[in-house]
């Protein structure tokens, strides 16, 4: 009978992590991986719900049902009126619920959207945002609490896979944005977007990668105090039974955050390797260690910061994480709600909150969402049992109602660089040199129209170029694509950054990746969009034709400089470097009948 529901499965690997480089034998190498892990698949029996009272809970709290028999229910949100919405992906719906004097639901609930997929929810200004697998949808909520037409602001986000949850809010500096997961437990992404943090506008027509490493971060938000954003990231599978903790993520512009190659605090993945021969050890240079780690394999989805109203004060600032629960461990983790106690707007630990859905005998229901409701009551989901709870405080040491419910934008908008306008990287003085180069492409004349095909509205191939040589102190090459023309900020707007390039000569459609095998060693940075390698033209409808800067820098040494870096990085590094430059340029319009629109 124990084996109708446990599997242990012991991998010995030993994959090797040498990398070759085009321009010697095994050059660079990391240890070959010998490494032993043993991990279970570990499902507890389903049992009924518990009792109410057999939940652990802090002294001076109470545990009630505020509804039964609701399906799959999974995300929360809670409008300024205090209705209670809630996802269910298997039903492919959204369920209203109105909430009594009582703090419990005062009736059956009302379906008010349905769409396949459905999952993430967000409310802001009056409006309701939802997620499903490819689509963004917005509507008005309307005065009895239903939603208004649906309209589709995106239609493209990236494929599922193995993770085809997707969550959307609206930040503090009023842009949207969009956890996609990735398609698989450990793999390089095709697609950029995934296992990413998007940052859109909020008419969908605009967006970028903000982060990027994130495996399948469901649940996150921003800081109600510090307006700083953190999100808990699910860890990797089949590493073992206590490896990889689930992670605790100050999220940032521009950032990774690991997956698939390093994860916690930089420890490296012993299975899988960077392309182009890049070392782990370099992708960690890169990447962000977690600030706080959780019990593998618990399985973190939603999360709430408290902002007051109910709870003692010493909650306001703090977050509640649902942990929906194990497969890939045993003893089994999760199947609780989670706080993690932040101190001066900095996490300090995360504790245990409600617990009770698991015993000895199996599991009593698996969390999902939860809400902060209006009266200062904590809402979280049973998806399996079809139960949402509430969770409010009867003891004397109540908190204060907070009259504003804004989370301060600053640190949203510094990251975003609004308004910041620079000079392209020719004129930059970090690039004075008296050398020159020429540039020339078989598809670009000088001041010439750039081929459709070299566009981000057809094939998004780069075009070939090669250039003159340096002077005989060059050691390699730096490219930078630049667009001053755009009417969004920071300008220019970069797209395609490169350096330690050996050659004179690029071939056409060289592909996004942080390092390449040909030309050997050549490295690449975010573009715009938040993603690696070159992004071509693609200017606005409306917009007069944009022009585009193919620069080319010789450079008296090869750059140390980690892979994914941003402009500003790149230029420091090359100032008192450069021994000669050259220019090409470009013109580009939006096609009337783009083959990709937006």
């Amino acid at each position: 009978m124990k084996l109708s529901y446990l599997a242990v499965v012991s991998l010995i690997t030993g994959l090797s992590a040498l990398s070759q480089n085009s321009t010697g034998p095994w050059p660079n190498t990391e240890p070959q991986a010998d490494v032993k892990i043993t991990g279970h698949i570990f499902k507890p029996p389903q049992l009924p719900p518990p009792d109410l009272g057999t939940f652990r809970i802090p002294a001076g709290f109470r545990l009630e049902r505020f509804a039964e028999n609701a399906g799959n229910v999974r995300m929360l949100a809670v409008s300024d009126d205090g209705a209670v919405y809630v996802t269910r992906r298997e039903q492919a719906d959204v369920l209203l619920f109105q909430a009594g004097t009582n703090g419990l639901s005062s009736g059956p609930p009302r379906r008010v959207a349905s769409r396949a997929g459905l999952h993430g929810i967000a409310i802001s200004d009056g409006k309701v945002y939802l997620a499903t697998v490819h689509e963004i949808f917005r509507a008005p909520i309307l005065e009895d609490g239903s939603f208004g037409p649906l309209e589709m602001l995106i239609h493209n986000l990236p494929d599922a896979g193995q993770h085809h949850t997707r969550t959307v809010q609206i930040g503090p500096d009023n842009m949207m944005y969009i956890s996609v997961a990735s398609t698989c437990n450990e793999c390089t992404e095709p697609n950029p977007e995934n296992a990413a943090l998007l940052r859109a506008s909020l008419d969908g027509k605009k967006r970028s990668i903000f982060a990027s490493g994130l495996r399948d971060m469901i649940g996150w938000g921003w800081h109600p105090e510090t307006g700083e954003l953190w999100g808990m990231d699910h860890g990797i599978d089949w590493l073992g039974d206590d490896i990889q903790p689930e992670e605790l993520n100050r999220i940032e512009h521009g950032k990774r955050y690991g997956w698939p190659y390093v994860y916690a605090d930089n420890q490296i993945n012993p299975r899988g390797d960077p392309p182009g021969g890049l070392l782990k050890r370099e992708w960690a240079k890169s990447s962000t260690p977690m600030v706080l780690g959780y019990t593998a394999h618990s399985s973190p989805m939603q999360m709430s910061f408290y902002r007051g109203g109910q709870f003692p004060a010493e909650f306001i600032g703090d977050a509640f994480v649902s942990m929906r629960g194990s497969w890939n461990r045993k003893p089994a983790s999760g199947y609780e709600i989670v706080r993690i106690r932040f101190e001066k707007g900095k996490p300090a630990r995360i504790d245990p909150f409600v617990s009770g859905f698991l015993s000895e005998k199996g599991e009593h229901g698996r969390p999902a969402g939860n809400a902060v409701a209006k009266d200062g009551s904590l809402l979280f989901t049973d998806d399996r049992n079809g139960i949402i709870y509430r969770l409010s405080y009867s003891g004397e040491e109540k908190g204060t109602l907070k009259t504003s419910s804004s989370i301060p934008p600053g640190p949203m908008l510094k990251q975003s660089m609004a308004e910041v306008r620079l000079p392209l990287a020719m004129a930059d003085a970090r690039t004075r040199t008296s050398g020159e180069l020429k540039i020339r492409s078989s598809a670009i004349v000088e001041g010439g129209t750039i081929p459709p095909i070299h566009s981000a509205y057809d094939q998004n191939v780069s075009p070939a170029l090669e250039w003159t040589a340096g002077p005989p102190s060059t050691k390699s090459y730096v490219l930078l694509l630049e667009d001053p023309d755009a009417q969004i900020t920071p300008l220019p707007v970069v797209h395609w950054l490169a350096w330690n390039i050996p050659t004179t000569a690029l071939h056409e459609g060289i592909t996004g990746a942080d390092q390449l095998r040909v030309p050997s060693g050549m490295r690449q940075g975010l573009n715009y969009t938040g993603a690696v390698g070159y992004e071509g033209p693609r200017p606005p409808e409306g917009d007069p034709a944009h022009r585009y800067h193919f620069q080319v820098f010789a450079l008296d040494k090869e750059l140390a400089l980690n892979p994914g870096i941003a402009r500003e990085q790149l230029l420091k590094a090359m100032e008192g470097h450069v021994v000669a430059k050259g220019l090409l340029k470009g013109l580009f319009s939006r096609p009337e009948n783009p083959r990709k629109p937006e």
